[in-house]
């Protein structure tokens, strides 16, 4: 990926070693702490019993909730001489770029996030997290939150490796911030409201989160078609990552057996399946998982 040839955005916020490190205790990714896999599984048991958890994790791990939230408006940008930071801001600004022309293209305003890159632990508006728990966005604030250590979770222990991969990451993550504008979370969240069934292997959680895989194809198409900067491979890169980070794969790596009834992100092949579809013209037309009938 030929990422230099990138606009930089503005909307990094370099958080890193605020409030705690990765070299402290309690959960991160790798060494001492709750692994990744675990994690994902901790999730799904909150999501399945109504129990929140961030709490959980927190509970475990020995974590203090009380930190405030990360004040983006007092940060600074990354230093100049940050490369992996550079490349965030690049893959960051380049999503900036696309998500405007598509909402001008609709009549609508743009409303660009902030990413907040953060080191072992951070406290959002949605609560408290860690390295361990990935990348995030948290519709409360508004903002996207990554700690890099987790891309080399995903190259040592997923074998997805790559700077597409890693991009496709990021613009998932930011493809959350979409559906936030467009009021699909909402949407979803008043859904939970009324009691409908979220988990599972057609619940809303699946459908949202394979919504985000297509946007992030999305943004894909149209950032090869302004800036030409795919080198051979780089597709099959974000594939990998998709595949990866399936719930039947995490599941079957976990606890050694798939239970659909506790999927919250959807399978390797749907989330393939969704990143093509977004991919394959660009258009957000082609993203509604909420209507599929087949997933």
């Amino acid at each position: 990926m030929l990422w230099k040839k990138g606009r930089r955005s503005d909307n990094v916020v370099d958080a890193r070693g605020d409030g705690g490190g990765s070299g402290g205790g309690g959960m991160r990714i790798g060494g001492k702490g709750l692994s990744l896999t675990a994690v994902v599984l901790i999730v799904g048991f909150g999501l399945l019993t109504g129990q929140d958890p961030m709490q959980i994790l927190g509970e475990l791990t020995g974590q203090s909730q009380q930190a405030a939230p990360v004040d983006t408006s007092q940060r600074k940008a990354p230093p100049a001489n940050d490369e992996q930071a550079e490349f965030v801001s690049t893959v960051l600004g380049d999503t900036e770029d696309t998500w405007k022309q598509i909402f001008q293209q609709g009549g609508q305003t743009y409303k660009e996030p902030k990413l907040v890159l953060f080191s072992g632990q951070v406290q959002s508006a949605c609560g408290h997290a860690t390295a361990a728990s990935g990348p995030f966005y948290c519709p409360a604030d508004q903002q996207v939150y990554l700690d890099m250590a987790f891309f080399r979770e995903m190259s040592q222990r997923f074998g997805a490796a790559g700077d597409f991969a890693q991009a496709y990451v990021i613009a998932h993550e930011v493809g959350h911030h979409v559906q936030t504008l467009l009021g699909v979370s909402d949407q979803v969240q008043q859904a939970r409201q009324s009691g409908q069934r979220m988990e599972g292997a057609n619940g809303l959680l699946v459908r949202q989160e394979l919504q985000a895989d297509c946007f992030a194809g999305v943004w894909a198409f149209n950032g090869q078609k302004r800036l030409n900067w795919l080198e051979p491979g780089d597709i099959e890169e974000a594939l990998n990552a998709a595949n990866a980070i399936g719930d039947d794969r995490l599941q079957q790596q976990g606890q050694g057996r798939v239970v659909p009834d506790s999927f919250t992100h959807g399978t390797s092949a749907q989330r393939v399946r969704w990143f093509k579809a977004g991919f394959a013209q660009g258009q957000i037309d082609q993203c509604d998982t909420f209507g599929a009938k087949s997933l």
